[in-house]
């Protein structure tokens, strides 16, 4: 009898995570009470003017149509409006704007749009597990760009070979990203903007934390540089920002052959966002320009309360500028899968291990900022008193 299921379904995305989910229902069958910081979905609504605007938008029987892939004008406007608000950067709604359902979804079909079979693309490692499962789906072979804590997790660009360079599609870049919350600077841009212009690459620049930032820092768009739009594109989500995670809305914007690329693409996988879905995120761009910063503030005081409190246990934790995750380094001794494991068992707290995120990512665990306060600060309590056990290993490596 013949299997059912391609071979590249094993390349898909990385099996911890399903292997994580099977813990987590392990333990709450025995009766612990999980505390889950692993995936990073919004555990808050929208704004109320959000969630009224879609209520009233489903009761219009005009409005479940098929709305067209592209997105609608109305929506696209909203977009690049907010880019320009945001970043100082004009855009054609028309040509240069193109409504997503999500970001993993662009992300999902851009390298089909843009490369053939064969091709390569610079990705980074650690990286969002999309980046590398996009690829195996249009059959593009990846190049890993590590991304190490001794270069400040940025990619060292001037190492790549040239003849390397010179043979790859695009450059996939994401500051502030997941896993790694780390910031880059207008300089790196600059500089990855030179390396796409010697090398004729196009950089996809992943931005969907932008508005969750902390202390003042404010990501900055690729797009704000000189000429950054003939070699770039960008992805926008309103999942984080506007906690419309479940919507499944975000945007494309840049480049305008690359947009088009994958308009053409989508326009024949699918009809598009959900109209009402699109009314309600005109009115997140439009009439929400202080509710990213309101959900900013949450997510640092929770940053705080499980930094300070892990720092105060003896795991002493970077303090990220941006995003919703912590990235944190494990003691030696234990891979990143057996110590996630050990304190989802031991102390209820269930994390995903580094290495679902590629190679790079071993030695490091990535904590979601998914609770309140309270239950991030019971998170901590939890792992304190295992703590001692756990760094032991490391002293006797």
């Amino acid at each position: 009898m013949k299997a059912y299921g391609s071979t590249r379904l094993g390349s898909l995305g990385s099996a911890i995570f399903a292997e994580v989910a099977q813990w987590r229902r392990e333990a709450e069958e025995r009766g612990v009470d999980v505390i889950d910081l692993g995936i990073g979905s919004p555990d808050l609504p929208p704004s109320p003017r959000v969630i009224e605007a879609l209520a009233e938008a489903v009761k219009n029987p005009q409005a479940y149509g098929y709305p067209g892939s592209e997105g609608t004008p109305e929506f696209r406007r909203a977009a690049a409006g907010w880019m320009h608000r945001r970043f100082g950067v004009t855009l054609d709604p028309q040509r240069e704007v193109l409504a997503l359902m999500g970001s993993q979804d662009g992300l999902a079909h851009l390298a089909m749009a843009l490369c053939n079979p064969g091709d390569t693309a610079l990705v980074p490692d650690p990286g969002y597990p999309i980046y590398a499962a996009s690829l195996v789906l249009a059959g593009v072979q990846p190049v890993l760009m590590p991304l190490r804590e001794s270069n400040g997790f940025l990619p060292q660009l001037e190492s790549i070979p040239p003849e390397t360079a010179e043979k790859a599609s695009f450059l996939l870049l994401s500051y502030p990203g997941n896993p790694i919350p780390e910031a880059a600077d207008r300089a790196f841009y600059e500089k990855a903007l030179a390396f796409a212009e010697r090398y004729d690459l196009l950089i996809v620049h992943d931005l969907a934390y932008s508005e969750l930032a902390y202390g003042g820092y404010k990501p900055m768009s690729i797009l704000e540089l000189e000429g950054a739009k003939k070699r770039a594109v960008e992805f926008h989500s309103l999942s984080k920002s506007f906690n419309m995670a479940g919507c499944r809305i975000a945007f494309l914007a840049g480049n305008a052959e690359a947009v088009d690329a994958l308009r053409r693409l989508k326009s024949n996988i699918d009809y598009g966002v959900f109209l009402p879905v699109q009314q309600a995120a005109v009115v997140a761009l439009e009439e929400e320009t202080s509710f990213p910063s309101s959900i900013s503030a949450v997510y640092e005081r929770r940053r705080d309360a499980l930094v300070d409190g892990l720092r105060s246990i003896g795991w002493h934790v970077s303090r990220p500028k941006a995003t919703m995750f912590v990235w944190a380094r494990i003691p030696k001794g234990w891979t990143s899968r057996h110590i996630s494991r050990e304190i989802l068992e031991r102390a209820g707290v269930a994390m995903i291990p580094g290495d679902a995120f590629g190679a790079e990512g071993e030695g490091y665990v990535r904590i979601a900022l998914v609770q309140p306060e309270e239950r991030l600060r019971e998170a901590v309590s939890r792992i304190g008193e295992i703590w001692q056990s756990v760094s032991e290993r490391e002293r006797n490596t």
